[in-house]
């Protein structure tokens, strides 16, 4: 079975990526076609890269790193799911981004981003790095704007619109995920 992971990409306290990675979750989960995990980077307290040795070396040393990579490692397609600050991601989920690199290689991602303007600037910074990291990044978007997607800012109410591409970026990314495969394989 296809395996995706759902990465929540901030650790701020009263984060509004928590109900938004919730729903996303929650309405992955209803599917049948792939398995999906919310991953939580409260759950890896991970250090400003730390490794003596590049990525791709896949020369770990630390036990943060290597209890990260297994967990990336064992998946075959992401969403993320990034707030916007200033303009990019947040720093913790561009860090736990950076401290991998094969464990990225050859798999789908989607992005889910919440912001001023939806987080459409966090996502095409993201779609740089995951180039970088042979992954294959899916055409649809889901972004949820602070204005018109929260009431009072703080409680998701997404439209009928983000619901509905929500269900076309599950689709996509469980589609190339599955079409990776072969090269997945091969890399193995």
């Amino acid at each position: 079975m296809t395996r995706i992971g759902i990465i929540l990409g901030s650790t701020r306290p009263k984060r509004n990526g928590e109900q938004v990675a919730n729903w996303v979750y929650d309405k992955a989960s209803q599917r049948d076609d792939a398995e999906f995990e919310l991953i939580d980077l409260r759950d890896y307290p991970l250090p400003h890269l730390d490794e003596p040795l590049p990525p791709a070396t896949r020369q770990y040393q630390k036990e943060h790193t290597k209890k990260w990579a297994d967990k990336i490692a064992s998946f075959d397609g992401f969403v993320f799911v990034t707030p916007e600050y200033n303009h990019s991601t947040s720093g913790v989920l561009k860090n736990a981004i950076d401290f991998l690199y094969t464990e990225w290689n050859n798999k789908a991602v989607g992005f889910v981003s919440y912001g001023g303007v939806g987080g459409a600037r966090a996502v095409e910074h993201l779609r740089l790095v995951v180039g970088e990291l042979q992954m294959a990044d899916v055409r649809q978007q889901v972004a949820l704007s602070l204005r018109t997607e929260f009431e009072d800012f703080s409680i998701l109410k997404p439209s009928e619109y983000s619901v509905q591409a929500l269900d076309t970026l599950l689709d996509q990314v469980v589609a190339w995920s599955q079409a990776l495969a072969p090269l997945r394989t091969a890399a193995t």
